[in-house]
């Protein structure tokens, strides 16, 4: 039987057990997934702050070109790739508990850092640079997530979990660009003294809102993470033992594969704004937010909801 203190690893873990999976495992395993998937989600949202930010910020003041929005748009992508590789060995280093407190706390930071620069048209292309790199680090979350869930499930259900929490997580893409629109148009955080920006069609735009709708879900996650989830004993590995995988073709040959699938999914999500924005500007149908904000809604939705079922059909 499992068992562990309390914020102490859980022992005794053996999910290949029938009896065992059944009786115990099962239902700490579905805690820790699902707490998993709601930190996760929240971290693609992150991600993607900038797909809805950057299309805006010259509606409240700034004069940056079509290629500076651009690559603010494309950095966090780059950011999250990079980080990706160091996230992956983070778990067996750090701890699954620990290391998802860890991960999803550090993103309060571009976060709320966002919502102040926005308000401040001096402020200075660099730093959204910076903002926008960090905004990666959520990116990297899906590699330390996916291997941490990864350990509380039995081989025959790995896949099922994985395609829950990578399906799900991938849905975060989907949701911010779904809410983003709406809020940025609501004087949610006027009590904390930000300013909406008259636009010419008689809207007001509150583009802090954007960054700090994500703020109080993220503590909620990061709370829900110390309290509800487990670190495993027995998983811990030292870095050395680690790049052993490196010397696997199977892991070359999926990378370039992932590249190609997932590389293509988040680069268009990222950049698809933008893109409509600058190719077709007159368009009613793309006007912000209604028509737009669907369309995107639509075809993030439309990849993520297949990468769920994806990990049901793996066991087969």
């Amino acid at each position: 039987m499992a068992t562990h203190e309390k914020h102490a690893s859980l022992h005794g873990w053996d999910a290949e057990n029938p009896r065992y999976w059944e009786k115990t495992g099962k239902k700490i395993a579905q805690r820790n997934l699902w707490i998993s998937v709601f930190a996760l989600l929240l971290a693609f949202c992150v991600w993607m702050l900038f797909s809805a930010v950057a299309v805006n910020l010259n509606k409240v003041g700034f004069n940056f070109t079509t290629d500076q929005l651009f690559l603010l748009t494309a950095l966090p992508s780059l950011s999250g790739a990079i980080f990706r590789v160091p996230y992956s060995f983070a778990v067996p280093l750090f701890g699954g508990r620990q290391w998802t407190v860890i991960s999803t706390a550090i993103l309060i930071i571009p976060c709320v850092w966002l919502g102040f620069a926005v308000q401040n048209t001096a402020t200075p292309y660099s730093i959204f640079i910076i903002i926008s790199l960090l905004c990666g680090f959520a990116g990297a979350n899906f590699a330390s997530s996916m291997g941490n869930i990864s350990f509380f499930f039995p081989k025959a259900r790995q896949g099922s979990a994985l395609g829950i929490n990578g399906g799900l997580g991938n849905l975060g893409v989907s949701v911010m660009q779904l809410l983003t629109p709406i809020v940025v148009t609501l004087p949610i955080f006027a009590f904390l003294g930000v300013h909406g920006i008259e636009q010419a069609d008689g809207g007001t735009l509150w583009l802090a809102n954007a960054a700090w709708l994500w703020v109080p879900l993220l503590i909620i996650a990061v709370l829900a993470a110390w309290f509800g989830m487990d670190t495993l004993a027995g998983t811990q590995a030292s870095l050395r033992e680690q790049l052993t995988v490196l010397k696997r073709g199977h892991m070359w040959l999926l990378s370039l594969l992932y590249l190609a699938t997932f590389g293509s999914f988040i680069g268009f999500s990222a950049g698809f704004a933008m893109l409509a924005k600058t190719q077709f500007p007159m368009s009613i149908f793309l006007s912000w937010p209604s028509s737009a904000r669907s369309a995107r809604w639509r075809d993030r939705s439309a990849a993520s909801f297949p990468t769920s079922s994806a990990g049901f059909a793996s066991r087969w």
